[in-house]
């Protein structure tokens, strides 16, 4: 039994919920720092109360990988999961903002990081299942485009849920900023549209995707693999515990990519936690201790804007990435995106104003788009069809390591080494994405038939 080819149209409902979880991951993304700093967090701070997000993935999306390879009920095998992380990272989208209703039991501050622990748990339950659907329902012909249509609605989502809090404001005219030690209106209602939308679009692609059964997926593992006798005999014999020897097992361009992955996400995360203040501080010329006047939400605010120009350049960029994979091959057309990405980066040190940072962002959006289609793509031809959710898991590793370092030691080294000034975090992940495409190159892409001539 073969994997019937699907329209565009069936593979954008079966992605469409990305659309939801990437606008309350972008909320996330562009406002958690604000909101912390709202709460009386100090820049040097801000990478450690991050880090229980990507400790939350660490543990569970290989979890829910595992778990999801061997689920099987009325809602198929992958929906279950990706539904119940939306209603949980719903009810954090809400509360996270809210954090000061609970003062009476715990500072807002440390009941904002819990909080943001919860959503990034659930963002993770929600995402690790759709990367694992994509694989399990196409065609291995059809995954370059199914992860790229992914990474169209990943961008649409995120540019909604990056404009979201400056239009609300400039086109609505809703307050942006508040009370010392309160969130601005603009930021609380922003969030809760993100809930709403995130669960409108999960069930969207519940209620439009039918998933294989056992019994079909066994079918299409014995044309792929051959005999798999002996693997179900093993999989009767399975625990959790397998994780580990599966990852000791994985495939060699999982271990090639790993590198490549790490420093991509390094960077990233030096993005997301320290745009604000780098660009506050470096393009606004604003103190390095202000974080609550108007002049630094309205900076905050046009961090929410950029982040949605990066988003909006990979939605479109996403579209024309199968083609350029076809012509030069997915492992080129990575390194070439991580490439214009980094120069992104390092350019906004010496852009003369807050405008001009768009063109940074352009090029930001185009490693963006390829980030979260590439790697995928090539991963997956490497991977056992019955492991394909464990093994996806597996690769968040290597997403989460390095923001759980980045997290540990981004703080103290703007403190101590770029004395306070966050714009150098921003410069050093720019240098981190040139490191990742020197990377690509060592990358073995089963699937890649392009042989590019020298």
């Amino acid at each position: 039994m073969e994997k019937r080819k699907l329209s565009f149209w069936e593979i954008w409902n079966l992605s469409f919920g990305f659309l939801g979880i990437q606008m309350g991951f972008a909320l996330q993304n562009a406002n958690a720092s604000r909101i912390l700093q709202i709460f009386g967090a100090h820049v040097e701070e801000l990478s450690w109360f991050w880090i229980v997000a990507p400790l939350t993935g660490l543990i569970v999306q290989p979890i829910i990988g595992y778990y999801s390879d061997r689920t099987w009920t009325r809602l198929g095998r992958r929906r279950p999961y990706f539904l119940t992380g939306a209603i949980l990272a719903s009810l954090g989208l809400i509360f996270m903002p809210n954090a000061a209703m609970f003062t009476a039991f715990l500072p807002a501050l440390w009941v904002g990081a819990g909080l943001l622990m919860i959503m990034d748990a659930s963002f993770n339950i929600a995402m690790e299942p759709f990367r694992a659907l994509v694989a399990d329902i196409l065609p291995s012909d059809q995954r370059t485009l199914g992860f790229s249509i992914q990474t169209i609605l990943i961008g649409i989502g995120a540019v909604v849920g990056s404009w979201l809090p400056y239009a609300l404001t400039n086109w609505f005219g809703i307050a942006n900023t508040a009370q010392s030690g309160e969130v601005p209106l603009n930021l609380l209602l922003s969030f809760i549209i993100g809930a709403i939308v995130l669960l409108v679009s999960i069930i969207v692609t519940v209620v439009t995707t039918k998933e294989y059964s056992p019994e079909e997926m066994a079918q299409m593992q014995l044309s792929e693999e051959g005999n798999i006798e002996e693997e179900e005999k093993e999989e009767e014999k399975s625990s959790i515990l397998d994780i580990f020897s599966d990852f000791k097992k994985m495939p060699l361009t999982m271990k090639q990519l790993s590198f490549v992955q790490f420093f991509s996400w390094f960077g990233l995360f030096g993005m997301w936690v320290f745009s604000t203040p780098a660009i506050a501080h470096h393009i606004y010329g604003l103190p390095l201790s202000d974080s609550s006047s108007e002049a630094y939400q309205n900076a905050g605010d046009w961090v929410g804007v950029l982040f949605g120009v990066y988003n909006l350049v990979s939605a479109i960029y996403a579209f024309f990435l199968p083609a350029i994979a076809k012509k030069i091959g997915r492992k080129r057309t990575h390194e070439i995106s991580l490439v214009i990405g980094g120069l992104g980066l390092v350019s906004i040190f010496i852009m003369p104003n807050q405008y001009w940072l768009i063109l940074s962002m352009v090029g930001v959006g185009i490693a963006w788009a390829s980030i979260l289609a590439m790697p995928y793509a090539i991963l997956a031809g490497s991977i056992p069809v019955k492991k394909m959710g464990v093994y996806m898991g597996i690769f968040n590793f290597f997403i989460v390591i390095p923001q759980i370092i980045n997290a540990l030691i981004g703080g103290p080294i703007v403190k101590y080494l770029y004395g306070g000034d966050a714009i150098y975090a921003l410069i050093a992940s720019g240098v981190s994405f040139l490191i990742a495409a020197m990377l690509v190159s060592r990358v073995k892409d089963v699937d890649d038939k392009v042989v590019i001539v020298k």
